[in-house]
Order: structure tokens, then C-alpha cells, then sequence
């Protein structure tokens, strides 16, 4: 039997279905983009370090240098909600980020036998002059006979003895005073107490999801 050939309507039709795939192929495409990009979207509040300088400042967009620096309640509502004044601020038209500068973040600490250390706490100190409470208890011993001295001169091998025929007080002769002086060892210098360390920009996310409760 001889096949027909195709009618423009028929024609029509697949060219029509043909388009409604690409498009829909397209919008999963977007779908996932976008899906993507919220994905990546930071948690409000979340700190980045960052190596570089994008742009020339120290943060990309959306994001701040973490110095402790005051922001406005009204413009960071979500982020105040997050941090409140936790880090400073008077709350009533501001609030302060954590300032990281020069300082190294460390997780919460609370349980037996831990350190107890408390969300926003700081400490710590890049030196420290150590004080004589410091040192451990020592003692220094004397090496001493009670046998007769022989010699007047403590060379070596010779051992701290009895003196003969040498007496300690006088009598009827004006006393006079002995000057001298003591003092503690050591120059007092601090001493540093820093790790190794390399410098780089802690920024901290204005916008982005609201972290939820689990």
C-alpha cells in the first residue's frame, strides 16, 4: 500500500511538541540552577574566611569584616535576631559583630571536667610576664661538715667546715652598717604565648537563610 504523505496539520503538531520539550527541558535547567544557587545561599550569621580580597575589600557582597564593628537593628533585623548583644551593642538602635581580629574562634566548652566556656566569651592574651607565683617550688641545698676547718680559702674538693679559734660578736666597738641589696631573677620580659599563625579576613554573612531550629 503506498504511504501518504504527512499533512501540515501533523507537521505542525511535531513541530510543537519538539518546542514544548526544549522548553521544558529549559526550565529544568533554570529549576536546577536555581536550585543550585539556593543551595549556596550562607546561613545568616555564618562566618568565611576569606584569602583573598575580592574587589579590593576584604569581603564579597552580602558579607562584613567581622571587627566588631555597630550595625543599625532596623536594617539587620534577622542578623540582631542571631546575635543579639552578645558581642555589644546598646540594643536599642545597634548592635556589634564578633570582632575576630587577632584572635582565633574555639567551640563552646560545657561538661565535666571541661574548661566551662560560654557563647561569645573572650580571653586569652598574645603574651604574658610570669611572676614569681609562677615558679615551681624549688629549694637549693648547703653541702657542710661539722669536722675542724683546715684551709681558708674554698677551692675545689673542699666542703664548708667548723672554723677554729674565730668568734662572731665584739664587744664595746661602735656597730656599723652593712650595705647590700637583693632582688628577684629575671628581666620581667613578656613571653609570647601565641601558636604559629597566618592572617586572613573573617567575614560574616548580613543576608541569606535563616537558620531554622532542628
Amino acid at each position: 500500500m503506498p504511504r501518504t504523505a504527512p499533512s501540515f496539520f501533523s507537521h505542525r503538531a511535531t513541530v510543537w511538541r519538539r518546542l514544548a520539550l526544549r522548553s521544558a527541558c529549559g526550565l529544568a535547567v533554570l529549576a536546577a540552577c536555581a536550585q543550585a544557587r539556593a543551595d549556596s545561599e550562607p546561613f545568616v550569621g555564618s562566618l568565611m574566611a576569606m584569602a583573598g580580597q575580592p574587589g579590593g575589600s576584604k569581603c564579597p557582597r552580602d558579607w562584613l569584616p567581622a571587627e566588631g564593628q555597630l550595625l543599625p537593628i532596623q536594617q539587620n533585623a534577622a542578623l540582631f535576631s542571631l546575635l543579639g548583644l552578645t558581642y555589644g551593642g546598646n540594643g536599642t538602635t545597634n548592635f556589634a559583630l564578633p570582632d575576630m581580629r587577632g584572635r582565633a574562634a574555639v567551640g563552646m566548652n560545657q561538661g565535666p571536667g571541661l574548661t566551662a566556656l560560654g557563647w561569645g566569651e573572650q580571653g586569652g592574651r598574645p603574651s604574658t610576664t610570669l611572676s614569681p607565683a609562677n615558679l615551681p617550688a624549688h629549694s637549693h641545698g648547703l653541702a657542710a661538715t661539722t669536722a675542724a676547718a683546715t684551709h681558708s680559702t674554698p677551692d675545689a674538693g673542699r666542703t664548708l667546715a667548723q672554723a677554729q679559734n674565730a668568734g662572731v660578736y665584739a664587744s664595746g666597738s661602735s656597730p656599723q652598717v652593712v650595705l647590700g641589696s637583693s632582688g628577684p631573677v629575671g628581666g620581667n620580659t613578656p613571653v609570647p604565648t601565641m601558636s604559629p599563625y597566618l592572617v586572613i579576613h573573617w567575614c560574616i554573612a548580613l543576608r541569606g537563610d535563616f537558620p531554622q531550629r532542628p
